[in-house]
Protein backbone atom coordinates (compact mmCIF):
# COMPACT_ATOMS: atom_id res chain seq x y z
CA UNK A 1 0.00 0.00 0.00
CA UNK A 2 1.63 3.38 -0.94
CA UNK A 3 -0.85 5.97 0.01
CA UNK A 4 -4.65 6.37 1.45
CA UNK A 5 -6.74 9.64 -0.37
CA UNK A 6 -9.27 10.89 1.96
CA UNK A 7 -11.32 13.92 1.47
CA UNK A 8 -14.74 12.69 0.31
CA UNK A 9 -17.12 12.93 2.83
CA UNK A 10 -19.33 9.54 1.29
CA UNK A 11 -18.76 6.75 -0.62
CA UNK A 12 -16.55 6.56 -3.76
CA UNK A 13 -18.12 5.36 -6.69
CA UNK A 14 -15.44 5.28 -9.09
CA UNK A 15 -11.92 5.76 -9.78
CA UNK A 16 -9.73 6.68 -13.18
CA UNK A 17 -5.82 7.79 -14.24
CA UNK A 18 -5.15 9.84 -16.79
CA UNK A 19 -3.22 8.48 -19.88
CA UNK A 20 -0.11 10.27 -18.60
CA UNK A 21 0.10 8.86 -15.31
CA UNK A 22 -0.25 12.11 -13.59
CA UNK A 23 -3.48 12.43 -12.58
CA UNK A 24 -5.57 10.02 -10.52
CA UNK A 25 -9.95 11.50 -10.60
CA UNK A 26 -12.64 10.43 -7.95
CA UNK A 27 -16.40 10.49 -7.96
CA UNK A 28 -18.77 9.91 -4.44
CA UNK A 29 -21.90 9.63 -3.18
CA UNK A 30 -21.51 13.25 -1.77
CA UNK A 31 -21.94 15.09 -5.07
CA UNK A 32 -18.31 15.95 -5.62
CA UNK A 33 -15.26 14.88 -8.39
CA UNK A 34 -11.88 14.75 -7.13
CA UNK A 35 -8.76 15.44 -9.08
CA UNK A 36 -5.53 14.25 -7.36
CA UNK A 37 -2.04 14.65 -8.11
CA UNK A 38 0.46 11.34 -8.98
CA UNK A 39 2.04 12.54 -5.43
CA UNK A 40 -1.66 12.08 -4.10
CA UNK A 41 -1.94 15.65 -2.96
CA UNK A 42 -5.87 17.24 -3.86
CA UNK A 43 -6.04 19.52 -7.09
CA UNK A 44 -9.37 20.11 -7.52
CA UNK A 45 -12.96 19.56 -6.19
CA UNK A 46 -15.78 19.70 -8.76
CA UNK A 47 -19.40 20.19 -7.34
CA UNK A 48 -21.17 22.74 -9.47
CA UNK A 49 -23.69 20.88 -11.47
CA UNK A 50 -22.31 17.77 -10.41
CA UNK A 51 -25.13 15.12 -8.83
CA UNK A 52 -24.15 11.60 -8.04
CA UNK A 53 -21.34 10.40 -10.69
CA UNK A 54 -21.13 6.60 -11.66
CA UNK A 55 -18.63 6.27 -13.63
CA UNK A 56 -15.74 8.49 -14.82
CA UNK A 57 -13.56 8.43 -17.72
CA UNK A 58 -10.24 10.65 -19.00
CA UNK A 59 -9.88 11.79 -22.27
CA UNK A 60 -6.74 9.94 -23.98
CA UNK A 61 -4.81 13.77 -24.13
CA UNK A 62 -6.02 13.77 -20.28
CA UNK A 63 -8.03 17.22 -20.96
CA UNK A 64 -11.43 15.64 -20.62
CA UNK A 65 -13.45 13.84 -18.06
CA UNK A 66 -16.86 11.77 -19.07
CA UNK A 67 -19.58 11.66 -16.03
CA UNK A 68 -21.82 9.44 -15.87
CA UNK A 69 -24.67 10.24 -13.83
CA UNK A 70 -27.72 9.40 -11.41
CA UNK A 71 -28.86 12.02 -13.08
CA UNK A 72 -29.71 10.51 -16.38
CA UNK A 73 -27.26 12.97 -18.28
CA UNK A 74 -23.98 12.54 -19.78
CA UNK A 75 -21.38 15.58 -19.26
CA UNK A 76 -17.89 16.07 -20.19
CA UNK A 77 -15.43 18.73 -17.89
CA UNK A 78 -13.13 20.54 -19.68
CA UNK A 79 -10.20 20.65 -16.76
CA UNK A 80 -7.91 22.92 -18.22
CA UNK A 81 -10.94 25.58 -18.69
CA UNK A 82 -12.70 24.62 -15.93
CA UNK A 83 -16.16 24.04 -17.89
CA UNK A 84 -19.21 21.51 -17.91
CA UNK A 85 -21.02 20.54 -20.75
CA UNK A 86 -23.87 18.85 -20.44
CA UNK A 87 -24.01 16.30 -23.74
CA UNK A 88 -27.62 15.05 -23.60
CA UNK A 89 -29.58 12.56 -21.29
CA UNK A 90 -30.57 8.86 -21.04
CA UNK A 91 -33.93 7.82 -19.77
CA UNK A 92 -32.50 6.53 -16.82
CA UNK A 93 -29.37 6.68 -14.65
CA UNK A 94 -26.06 6.39 -16.42
CA UNK A 95 -24.29 3.34 -15.31
CA UNK A 96 -21.26 3.77 -16.96
CA UNK A 97 -18.62 5.64 -19.60
CA UNK A 98 -15.67 5.28 -21.50
CA UNK A 99 -13.60 6.91 -24.29
CA UNK A 100 -12.51 5.20 -27.04
CA UNK A 101 -8.74 4.93 -27.20
CA UNK A 102 -8.34 7.84 -30.18
CA UNK A 103 -10.39 10.04 -28.45
CA UNK A 104 -12.62 10.43 -30.86
CA UNK A 105 -16.14 8.98 -29.43
CA UNK A 106 -17.65 8.68 -26.07
CA UNK A 107 -20.21 5.47 -25.14
CA UNK A 108 -22.76 5.68 -22.56
CA UNK A 109 -24.50 2.65 -20.63
CA UNK A 110 -28.01 3.05 -18.92
CA UNK A 111 -30.59 2.05 -17.04
CA UNK A 112 -32.82 2.86 -19.70
CA UNK A 113 -31.00 -0.78 -21.98
CA UNK A 114 -29.44 1.76 -24.13
CA UNK A 115 -25.73 2.42 -25.60
CA UNK A 116 -25.44 6.14 -26.72
CA UNK A 117 -22.44 7.08 -28.70
CA UNK A 118 -21.41 10.71 -28.82
CA UNK A 119 -18.49 12.57 -30.47
CA UNK A 120 -15.58 14.24 -28.15
CA UNK A 121 -17.38 17.38 -29.25
CA UNK A 122 -20.79 16.54 -27.92
CA UNK A 123 -23.07 15.36 -30.57
CA UNK A 124 -25.05 12.28 -29.98
CA UNK A 125 -24.17 10.07 -33.38
CA UNK A 126 -25.77 6.38 -32.26
CA UNK A 127 -28.05 4.77 -29.94
CA UNK A 128 -27.83 1.47 -29.77
CA UNK A 129 -30.74 -1.20 -28.61
CA UNK A 130 -30.88 -5.13 -28.16
CA UNK A 131 -30.30 -5.81 -24.33
CA UNK A 132 -33.44 -6.96 -22.10
CA UNK A 133 -32.39 -5.13 -18.64
CA UNK A 134 -30.73 -2.74 -17.39
CA UNK A 135 -26.44 -2.40 -19.22
CA UNK A 136 -23.91 -2.06 -16.34
CA UNK A 137 -20.97 -1.60 -18.22
CA UNK A 138 -19.38 -0.21 -21.69
CA UNK A 139 -15.86 -0.85 -22.94
CA UNK A 140 -14.45 0.54 -26.27
CA UNK A 141 -11.68 -2.30 -28.07
CA UNK A 142 -7.95 -1.12 -28.52
CA UNK A 143 -8.87 -0.25 -32.43
CA UNK A 144 -11.83 2.15 -31.17
CA UNK A 145 -14.02 0.42 -34.33
CA UNK A 146 -16.23 -1.55 -31.33
CA UNK A 147 -17.41 -2.05 -28.06
CA UNK A 148 -18.79 -4.36 -25.94
CA UNK A 149 -21.99 -3.83 -23.51
CA UNK A 150 -22.80 -6.03 -20.52
CA UNK A 151 -26.49 -6.25 -18.72
CA UNK A 152 -28.34 -7.52 -16.10
CA UNK A 153 -29.79 -9.76 -19.00
CA UNK A 154 -26.92 -12.01 -18.62
CA UNK A 155 -25.64 -11.62 -22.24
CA UNK A 156 -22.49 -9.40 -23.69
CA UNK A 157 -23.04 -7.90 -27.04
CA UNK A 158 -20.54 -6.32 -29.19
CA UNK A 159 -21.23 -3.81 -31.36
CA UNK A 160 -19.42 -1.61 -34.07
CA UNK A 161 -18.73 2.54 -34.19
CA UNK A 162 -21.93 2.54 -36.66
CA UNK A 163 -24.22 0.86 -34.18
CA UNK A 164 -24.73 -2.31 -35.73
CA UNK A 165 -24.77 -5.94 -33.64
CA UNK A 166 -22.17 -7.84 -34.35
CA UNK A 167 -22.73 -10.41 -32.03
CA UNK A 168 -23.66 -11.63 -28.83
CA UNK A 169 -21.86 -13.72 -26.21
CA UNK A 170 -24.33 -16.16 -23.93
CA UNK A 171 -22.93 -18.12 -21.44
CA UNK A 172 -23.17 -16.18 -17.68
CA UNK A 173 -26.16 -17.40 -15.41
CA UNK A 174 -26.14 -14.23 -13.67
CA UNK A 175 -26.49 -10.32 -14.02
CA UNK A 176 -22.49 -9.31 -15.72
CA UNK A 177 -20.68 -6.51 -13.96
CA UNK A 178 -17.64 -5.75 -15.68
CA UNK A 179 -16.59 -6.59 -19.58
CA UNK A 180 -13.20 -5.52 -21.06
CA UNK A 181 -10.84 -6.07 -23.92
CA UNK A 182 -7.43 -7.60 -24.19
CA UNK A 183 -4.90 -4.86 -25.44
CA UNK A 184 -4.51 -6.63 -29.02
CA UNK A 185 -8.52 -7.19 -29.16
CA UNK A 186 -8.34 -10.75 -29.63
CA UNK A 187 -9.95 -11.48 -26.19
CA UNK A 188 -12.81 -10.02 -24.15
CA UNK A 189 -12.75 -10.78 -20.45
CA UNK A 190 -16.38 -10.47 -18.75
CA UNK A 191 -17.25 -10.57 -14.63
CA UNK A 192 -20.97 -11.84 -13.22
CA UNK A 193 -22.84 -11.88 -10.46
CA UNK A 194 -22.67 -15.77 -10.72
CA UNK A 195 -19.14 -15.61 -9.22
CA UNK A 196 -17.03 -16.28 -12.76
CA UNK A 197 -14.73 -14.76 -15.14
CA UNK A 198 -15.26 -15.35 -18.49
CA UNK A 199 -12.68 -15.08 -21.22
CA UNK A 200 -13.92 -15.38 -24.77
CA UNK A 201 -12.22 -15.50 -27.98
CA UNK A 202 -13.11 -12.96 -30.17
CA UNK A 203 -10.71 -13.45 -32.85
CA UNK A 204 -12.72 -14.05 -36.00
CA UNK A 205 -9.75 -15.56 -38.06
CA UNK A 206 -8.96 -17.93 -35.34
CA UNK A 207 -12.40 -19.28 -34.66
CA UNK A 208 -12.06 -20.33 -38.03
CA UNK A 209 -9.01 -22.30 -38.07
CA UNK A 210 -11.29 -24.19 -35.44
CA UNK A 211 -13.98 -24.77 -38.61
CA UNK A 212 -16.22 -21.90 -37.26
CA UNK A 213 -18.00 -20.47 -40.24
CA UNK A 214 -18.54 -17.35 -38.56
CA UNK A 215 -18.35 -16.32 -34.61
CA UNK A 216 -21.84 -17.49 -33.94
CA UNK A 217 -20.69 -20.58 -34.67
CA UNK A 218 -19.04 -20.65 -31.61
CA UNK A 219 -21.11 -19.08 -28.77
CA UNK A 220 -21.78 -21.16 -26.33
CA UNK A 221 -25.80 -20.65 -26.00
Amino acid sequence: ELQTLTGHSSVVYSVAFSSDGKYLVSSSLDQTIKIWSDAGQELQTISEGIDEVLSIAFSPDSKQLALAGRDKTVKLWNIEAKKLQALGQHTEQVTSIAFSPDGKYIASASGDRTIKIWSSEGKELQTLKGHSDAIATVAFAPNSQQLASASADRIIKVWNINGNELFTLKGHTDAIASVVFSPDGNYLASASNDQTIVLWNINVESLKQLGCQSLNDYIST
